[in-house]
């Protein structure tokens, strides 16, 4: 097969020619076509699409190997839980499911349909495997918001419903030992998220769980209302989506500017219902939470999930997390998928994505003349330790105070302590919370998904006004922190830290080097 590079002119539109030494895009002349045939030509890919030539670092192989019936992971996954053989992309099964989440929002929705198709003193099919986490409208008087959560609460006790987060005192988050926070970082942190799985929740970003290997989606409130009553759904195989992503990180760079680069590229439809497996030496070297990160925003590009090779790093993080045992799986040397697209990471440049939507890609330093007038840290996409961590390196290095509203809401509880405990690497035993009060911002908020998805009036950080905002959260649409009318930025930790700093849109290189 003749391997070319598919990148159009029109696909470059935000990273345009000139800056091909530092942003995206390389003709197909530059492309290790070697290397490339060698390794993927036996793939009978029905196209490649080359977005920078990788480095050539020796690594090992994120696959099983040659069989007689080869798939992919999601494939795997999906034909171990309808106990099949062998699936293809388009074929319709029934699915054992591992885990159902639902949270305030569409929990009162599922359990009205469960009670209605099911029957009114109907069990759930297995009370161990459902996970209720109230963590998008909780620290606020609005009067519905709080009738959702007492809907959860009757209905756990109901059911003997095992994994609940509760949370009863809302003056004071600390005081709710069970509260956790925003529900995938959770579910993520109390060992929910297994490799060979699969895990379903009533919100598009439970996708976040495919870093550990695992099949995650989202579904609404008629199928989780179907999962509760018989464990079981009924998916189509989604085809899949190949991105390699090779090269060093340059230290200026996070995830979030990964996953940007990517739906910039194929934008916010180029992966509808599709599986977007990621590899690579540079995805080997991330984190359980870079790696979250990456996944998270898989729905952003129309992803039915994302999904990264389970290694020594994921089984790493979940010691201590679960005692379920669990069998990751790989994709085989001979999986089909549906296109491939490579990248140098070492050539990349800080990202952002402008109003008002995700694959409205620019680079960070092209974006210096927009003045902002906050700033907002946190969500299931960037509000975790390691996101505060990165922000406080930031201020570390700058040494100076914020010039616009900064405001910071940790994912989960946990996160929350680690940003008053942990002593920021450099900084002479500082924590992220002495760091930020230094530096001008507001005191952290109570976890939760805050402001991210607008919310009540009264939610803590919402955008009331129409104002410019700099956020590490996953969407910019029109009203979506709020205000129709405001303009949200979606960056990485450090590109928010340096914005928060300058009180424009800015490249953290600038404080970083």
């Amino acid at each position: 097969m003749a391997i070319s590079s598919a990148i159009s002119s029109t696909s470059s539109s935000f990273l345009h020619k000139k800056d091909v030494g530092l942003s995206a895009f390389t003709s197909s002349t530059s492309i290790n076509t070697q290397f490339s045939a060698s390794k993927y030509r036996a793939n009978k890919l029905k196209k490649i699409v080359s977005v920078m030539a990788p480095q050539q670092i020796a690594r090992s192989p994120s696959t099983t190997g040659s069989v007689k019936n080869a798939m992919t992971m999601t494939e795997k996954i999906l034909a171990r839980a309808s106990e099949k053989p062998h699936l293809t992309p388009g074929d319709n099964v029934w699915v054992n499911v591992d885990i159902l989440m639902t949270h305030d929002v569409c929990g009162p929705g599922s359990f009205g349909i469960f009670k209605k198709e099911f029957g009114h003193n109907a069990k759930v099919w297995d009370r161990e495997k459902i996970v209720i986490i109230p963590d998008h409208y909780i620290f606020t008087s609005d009067e519905r918001a709080n009738r959702n959560v007492d809907i959860l609460r009757d209905f756990v006790k109901e059911q003997n419903i095992k994994y609940f987060y509760d949370i009863t005192d809302l003056s004071d988050f600390k005081v709710n030992p069970d509260y956790k926070g925003v529900c995938h970082v959770a579910l993520a942190q109390e060992g929910h998220c297994r490799p060979g799985e699969v895990l379903l929740g009533t919100d598009s970003h439970t996708c976040n769980a495919g870093a550990f290997g695992q099949f995650a989606t989202g579904i609404g409130n008629t199928d989780a209302g179907f999962v509760l009553g018989t464990g079981k759904i009924l998916l189509k195989v989604p085809p899949t989506l190949r991105f390699v992503l090779d090269g060093e990180m340059p230290d200026y760079l996070l995830a979030k500017d990964l996953i940007l680069q990517i739906i910039g590229e194929i934008s916010v439809s180029g992966a509808t219902y599709k599986s977007m497996e990621f590899v690579g030496s540079t995805v080997e070297s991330l984190t359980m939470e870079e790696r979250m990160t990456l996944c998270n925003m898989v729905v952003e590009a129309g992803g039915k999930n994302g999904v990264v090779p389970a290694d020594a790093t994921t089984f790493k993080y979940l010691e201590g997390k679960t005692s379920i045992p669990y069998e990751p799986v790989y994709s085989d040397g001979q999986a089909r998928f549906v296109s491939e697209y490579r990248f140098d990471v070492s050539k990349l440049e800080p990202l952002v994505a402008k109003p008002h939507s995700p694959d409205n890609r620019a680079l960070a330093r092209e974006c210096k003349d927009v003045k902002i007038d906050r700033v907002y840290i946190g969500s299931c996409t960037g509000g975790k330790t390691e996101d505060f961590m990165a922000v406080a390196k930031v201020f570390l290095a700058s040494g100076k105070k914020v010039k616009v509203p900064t405001f910071l809401v940790p994912a989960t509880q946990k996160v929350w302590v680690d940003v008053y405990t942990l002593p920021v690497p450099g900084s002479g035993g500082k924590t992220c919370a002495q760091i930020f009060e230094a530096a001008g911002c507001d005191t952290p908020g109570s976890p939760g998904c805050g402001a991210c998805l607008g919310g009540p009036r009264d939610t803590y950080a919402r955008m009331n006004e129409a104002q410019v905002c700099v956020s590490t959260t996953n969407r910019n649409f029109p009203g979506r922190m709020g205000n129709k009318e405001g303009q949200i930025y979606l960056a990485s930790p450090y590109t928010a830290a340096a914005s928060a700093l300058t009180g424009y849109v800015t490249d953290p290189r600038e404080f970083l080097q």
